[in-house]
């Protein structure tokens, strides 16, 4: 049997299948290009027969001249043969535009390190998500108000969704140039001098610091604001450190370094410890302008600094994989790790918040609304949370909403659990804005931006026999809105000018939603093509600092694709002004009375 070559040529519009005689002419040439080297072709190749070899790749640019060729219409994959001893033959030429190098196919792989599940991603140098992979892990609740994982999960679920991404996948561990994190915010996770932890870690959203945020707010006052740039709230750092310090104090004494969520698993693939400046920023432990722990604050609750690990860029080269990480995900221990970033900043990156005047609006569970910033002496008096971005030198401006999407949830399950979401929701663009007098408030679980309240509960105000559900859908959707607006209206009002917004998570699901929010914000919405969120931005981490691009804006710009844009209604902006400043009353109407019912719940 000859010996054949067997190209796949994937994404071309009909099949081609060359049928080359020995007794070719003199002049018979064999060109295959490339229009782009970042479409290398596949160094993956099986066995399909005694000496045939498959070999596939993206996208090329190919030309047959001067040979017998047959065209078939049809849709799908296009295949060439060539017999292999033709390539040796002087009056066959075999041209190629593709270098040694290129002939790999080169991806990266993005890390989420979620609150639930780890998700990784596998991107090829288009910015298209090859395969994707996750895996859940538990979160445990021993009493009210505490939230802690087990990192080893942590680990665990990580090596199991790279191991699953590579297999399903078929993709060679060489191919492979990098991996980056994103991670949960805020997690403490303290280990001792082995690196091993020393309890479980305690998650952002664990509420049982309040008394330790007042104790930092005594000893600090004024000096936390210009420092760490943010207000002392449960979900941050160093009130679970000055937690463990009361309450766990040998546990304490025996801590070598804390680390974050996503530190500590990137430190069991590769022995490196450090921490990059984006996630370092949620600790309250970080002079955020400077970008260097603050001595005064870890002085003043006698933290030694050896607590801190060193600190790092999001795009910075931390190390390979060792030996036994490389064994068990089936990558190679050549490949490179990049230190990665904060969730938000991550998130940031993904949508490609990277430049001066863009801000994004991301409605998941939580609201956010973040807008990139170099300007490092703004002073939004802990308004909003001032963060490092993953980015160089760069900072983000963020406002949340406690119970954005959650919102919604809550109130499907509760007057519609019968209903889908597609169900619940259809119909709510024939209800006309400020759904005939009736206003929601978000604040189911207390509030965040502009009011950080942990009392404060979410009302209906206006409500009359003549609403249906269809008001009621569209009256919480619209007070999700209203409640990032007054985030929208922070920047605005701090002289950042807000035309454009980029619109993620489940509010860029949903076309009316989008309208919705063009015209609440009087700004236009963007939806993308295709949305990975943070995962995307750990990926885009690990593209830039593989050298795929000079620019982590030029890696933007070849990853992130816009789909669709919402311009406001000025109509039905005018009307969303009035109905804005009328729910802006409701917080103060309502803060004295929900104190008081505090002691009935």
């Amino acid at each position: 049997m000859p010996h054949h070559q067997r190209f796949i040529l994937l994404n071309k519009p009909m099949t081609i299948e060359m049928s080359l005689e020995p007794k070719l002419p003199q002049t018979s040439t064999f060109v295959l290009f490339e229009s782009n080297v970042t479409r290398g072709m596949q160094k993956r190749s099986e066995q399909k027969g005694p000496g045939e070899t498959k070999c596939s790749h993206l996208q090329p640019d190919f030309t047959l001249e001067e040979g017998t060729v047959k065209k078939s219409g049809g849709k799908g994959r296009s295949e060439g043969f060539l017999h292999a001893e033709w390539l040796s033959m002087p009056h066959l030429r075999f041209q190629s535009c593709i270098n040694e190098r290129s002939i790999l196919m080169s991806y990266v792989i993005g890390v989420d390190l979620g609150t639930s599940a780890v998700k990784t991603v596998l991107v090829n140098r288009e910015g298209k998500v090859a395969f994707e992979a996750s895996e859940a892990y538990p979160l445990y609740q021993p009493k009210a108000g505490y939230s802690e994982q087990n990192p080893e999960d942590w680990v665990e679920q990580t090596i199991v969704s790279l191991h699953k991404l590579l297999e399903v996948s078929g993709v060679q561990p060489s191919e492979i140039e990098g991996l980056s994190f994103s991670g949960q915010m805020h997690g403490l996770v303290l280990v001792d001098t082995e690196g091993k932890p020393l309890r479980n870690a305690i998650l952002w959203n664990d509420t049982r610091t309040t008394a330790q945020c007042r104790r930092i707010e005594k000893v600090l006052d004024s000096k936390l604001l210009s420092i760490a740039r943010n207000r002392a709230l449960e979900g941050f750092t160093l009130p679970k450190i000055l937690w463990v310090q009361e309450n766990e104090p040998e546990l304490l004494e025996q801590a070598s370094l804390f680390l974050l969520p996503k530190d500590y698993v990137r430190y069991r693939l590769t022995g490196d410890y450090a921490m990059d400046y984006s996630d370092a920023a949620g600790t309250l432990l970080l002079d955020v302008a400077g970008k260097q722990w603050s001595t005064e604050i870890a002085s003043a609750f006698n933290l030694p600094m050896t607590l801190c690990p060193r600190l790092v860029e999001s795009f910075d080269e931390v190390g390979t994989l060792l030996p036994e990480i490389a064994e068990q995900t089936g990558l190679a221990p050549a490949t490179k790790v990049f230190a990665g970033g904060a969730d938000n900043a991550c998130g940031a990156i993904g949508a490609g918040i990277l430049s001066e005047g863009q801000t994004m609006c991301s409605i998941g569970t939580s609201g956010v609304v973040l807008s990139y910033e170099e300007r490092k002496d703004l002073d939004f008096e802990g308004k909003v949370h001032f963060f490092n971005h993953g980015e160089k030198d760069a900072f983000y401006i963020m406002g949340v909403t406690l119970a954005a999407g959650y919102s919604l949830s809550w109130f499907k399950d509760t007057f519609a659990a019968d209903k889908s979401f597609d169900a619940l929701l259809q119909g709510i663009d024939q209800i006309p804005a400020g759904s005939n007098g009736l206003l929601f408030t978000p604040y189911i679980v207390g509030e965040r931006t502009p009011h950080p309240d942990a009392n404060i509960r979410g009302s209906f105000i206006g409500m009359d026999a003549g609403h249906k559900l269809e008001h009621f859908g569209r009256a919480v959707m619209e007070g999700i809105t209203f409640s990032l607006r007054e985030s929208i209206d922070i920047l605005r009002g701090a002289g950042k000018t807000v035309n454009e917004v980029i619109s993620i998570g489940g509010g860029a699901k949903n076309e009316a939603w989008l309208q919705m929010q063009a015209d609440i914000f009087n700004a236009t919405i963007v939806k993308l093509e295709s949305e990975q969120g943070p995962a995307m931005g750990a990926a885009m981490l690990a593209a830039y600092g593989s050298g795929w691009f000079p620019t982590m804006q030029e890696c933007a710009a070849a990853f992130i694709r816009p789909a669709k844009s919402y311009v406001p209604n000025p109509e039905t902006v005018a009307v969303y002004d009035g109905l804005f400043a009328l729910y802006q009353e409701v917080y103060g109407q309502t803060r004295g009375l929900n104190d008081r019912l505090a002691a009935y719940r």
